[in-house]
């Protein structure tokens, strides 16, 4: 079973700059699907791809959309061209994305979040309105559902105004 709360306390200890998107924060939302995977829209930059190796260097990370699963190794290279990293760790799937369709850079989705507070910390992540922009964009069949219940929480929100 994931631990994906745990991995991202590991982020936020390790000062990575990410905003949580995807199944997970739709769950935080109130959305009452089960995600399996940790979907986080990150700063690219040399730095912070070097907190993030740190933060999950113990945790045997490896490139899982990889035939061979190649554990997680970023050279000085590899830190300057990355747009995505889509990764298996000891404690669950977790995919970094550079950008998120519908919304943009990660400084646009760092513009549409909010303060998630959890048990340990606390993080960034993308609001009700992003990410329904984002699913809607999206438009895979699986999105669909989350939509549908994402726009009813957003509903309800507005008539408890």
């Amino acid at each position: 079973m994931p631990d994906l709360e745990s991995l991202v306390l590991r982020l936020i200890e390790h000062k990575v700059e990410f905003v949580i998107v995807g199944g997970y924060a739709a769950m935080a939302h109130g959305v009452s699907l089960v995600t399996q995977d940790t979907d986080i829209c990150c700063r690219f930059s040399p730095e912070n791809l070097k907190r993030l190796e740190k933060a999950l260097a113990d945790l045997h990370p490896c490139h899982r959309l990889t035939p061979a699963r190649l554990p997680l190794a970023l050279t000085p290279e590899k830190r300057k061209t990355l747009k995505n990293l889509y990764l298996a760790t000891d404690l669950g799937q977790l995919d970094c994305l550079g950008a998120i369709t519908g919304i943009g850079t990660y400084d646009d989705v760092l513009a549409q979040s909010e303060e998630l507070v959890l048990n340990n910390g606390r993080c960034r992540i993308l609001s009700l309105d992003g990410l329904l922009q984002s699913k809607q964009a999206m438009d895979r069949p699986r999105d669909k559902e989350a939509v549908r219940q994402l726009q009813a929480i957003k509903e309800r929100k507005a008539k408890k105004r």
